[in-house]
């Protein structure tokens, strides 16, 4: 017998992440300069990444998009910046592994490579849009290991109990 793609409990851990990350996504962070503020979803992706691994975090990454898209909150544009971010945050776990800094540095490496082409293809201040990322940055390179200790904690609680 062929063996499936995923398991029910696999496709019920996306569909929750999936809704987490969306509702996560949708929540900004104030910051003392208007402009500046981000979402609390990078270190939760981060962590999905980490904890879950590639192939569940991408998948949860597009059915989040796909939410997203169909709520309003996101156009195209959005997604594909989101997009650009997730394989960042892949590309960082699958060459480095799950360490503290490969955690640590993968949301703010997905960042600035999604802001280099943002500016890149609307034609402006690149650096402008580094800079106002900045603080989102520093946000999701402090709090992404606390928050890959946090799910991995819910994980291994989830399979205690499932067992």
């Amino acid at each position: 017998m062929k063996k499936p793609f995923l398991k029910s409990s696999d496709i019920t851990d996306i569909a929750m992440l999936a809704a987490l990350l969306t509702v996560a996504g949708a929540i900004k962070l104030p910051s003392l300069l208007p402009g500046l503020e981000f979402q609390i979803s990078a270190p939760l992706a981060v962590a999905i990444c980490f904890v879950f691994g590639f192939k569940k975090y991408i998948l949860v990454g597009i059915l989040s998009s796909a939410i997203s898209l169909a709520l309003g909150t996101h156009n195209l544009f959005n997604v594909a910046i989101a997009m650009q971010f997730r394989l960042m945050v892949g590309l960082v776990y699958v060459l480095c592994g799950k360490h503290y800094w490969s955690i640590a540095l993968a949301g703010p490496i997905g960042t600035f490579t999604a802001r280099i082409t943002l500016g890149l293809v609307l034609g402006k201040g690149v650096w402008a849009l580094v800079a106002a990322a900045l603080p989102g940055m520093v946000f999701t390179f402090i709090t992404a290991p606390f928050m890959v200790k946090l799910l991995q904690r819910i994980s291994q609680s989830r399979h205690a109990i499932v067992q």
